[in-house]
C-alpha cells in the first residue's frame, strides 16, 4: 500500500503557492488601490486648490465690478452736470438772441443809418407792434424813420437765404400795418451775428443792407459804395 506521506507534501506545496500568489494579488491589488487612492487626494488637493484660487479671483472680480459701478455711477453724475450746465449755457444764448435787438441793433442803428444813408434817425422804435382791425397782429425788429425815409429792420441770429427772401414779404406787411408811412421810401437793413458770403451777395442783389457784430458793436456789411434799393 502506498505512503500517503508524498501527497501530502505535494498538496501542502500547492496550497502554499496558492497562499503565495493571494498574497502577491492582494498586495499588488492593495498598492493599485492605494495608488489610486493617493492620486484621488491629489487630485482633490489640486481641485481643492484651484476652488479656493477661484474664489479668490471673483472675489477680485467683485471688487473690480463694485469700482467699477462706482466709477459708472460718477461718469453719470458728472454726465448729468455737463447737461446741466449745457442746458444752462445754450437757456443764457437763447436769452442773449432774444435781446440782440435790445443789446446790438438798437445802440447801432442811427450810427448805420448815418453811415450808409446820410440821413439823421428821427424817430426810433424796436418791438414795434401793431394790431389791425381785423385782429392781426405784427410785430417788426425795428424802425428807424428819417426825414425822407423809413428804415426797416429784421435781425436774425443766423442769417439764411429763405430769412433774405422772405425779407422782401415783410416790407409789403410793413406798408399793410403803417399805411401813414407810404409817402417814405423803404429801407431794409437785416442784422446778424454773422453773415455767409453767398448770403450777403444775394442779400445785395435784392437791394438790402446788411449788418452784423464787429468792432463798432454792429457793422456795415455790404460793397463799399453798395446803394440800397428803396421799396
Amino acid at each position: 500500500m502506498p505512503s500517503a506521506a508524498p501527497v501530502t507534501h505535494e498538496r501542502v506545496d500547492r496550497l502554499e503557492k496558492s497562499i503565495d500568489r493571494f498574497v502577491t494579488n492582494v498586495g499588488i491589488e492593495f498598492n493599485k488601490l492605494y495608488n489610486s487612492q493617493m492620486r484621488t487626494e491629489a487630485e482633490l488637493r489640486a481641485f481643492k486648490d484651484e476652488m479656493s484660487e477661484f474664489k479668490d479671483e471673483m472675489s477680485e472680480f467683485k471688487d473690480g465690478m463694485s469700482e467699477f459701478k462706482d466709477e459708472m455711477s460718477e461718469f453719470k453724475d458728472e454726465t448729468q452736470q455737463d447737461r446741466r450746465e449745457m442746458n444752462r449755457k445754450w437757456g443764457d444764448l437763447a436769452n442773449k438772441l432774444g435781446t440782440m435787438v435790445e443789446d446790438l441793433v438798437y445802440p447801432s442803428l442811427a450810427r448805420v443809418v448815418r453811415e450808409s444813408l446820410n440821413q439823421e434817425v428821427l424817430d426810433l422804435s424796436i418791438r414795434r407792434k401793431r394790431r389791425l382791425p381785423d385782429g392781426r397782429v405784427q410785430e417788426f425788429d425795428a424802425i428807424a424813420l428819417t426825414p425822407d425815409l423809413a428804415c426797416l429792420n429784421s435781425t436774425k441770429a443766423t442769417l439764411r437765404s429763405a430769412d433774405v427772401a422772405a425779407f422782401v414779404e415783410e416790407i409789403a406787411t410793413f406798408r399793410e400795418f403803417f399805411p401813414e408811412y407810404h409817402g417814405l421810401p423803404v429801407v431794409g437793413i437785416l442784422a446778424t451775428l454773422a453773415v455767409d458770403d453767398s448770403v450777403l451777395n444775394y442779400a445785395e442783389r435784392l437791394g438790402f443792407l446788411v449788418t452784423a457784430v464787429g468792432d463798432e458793436v454792429m457793422e456795415i456789411k455790404n460793397r463799399p459804395g453798395f446803394e440800397p434799393k428803396r421799396w
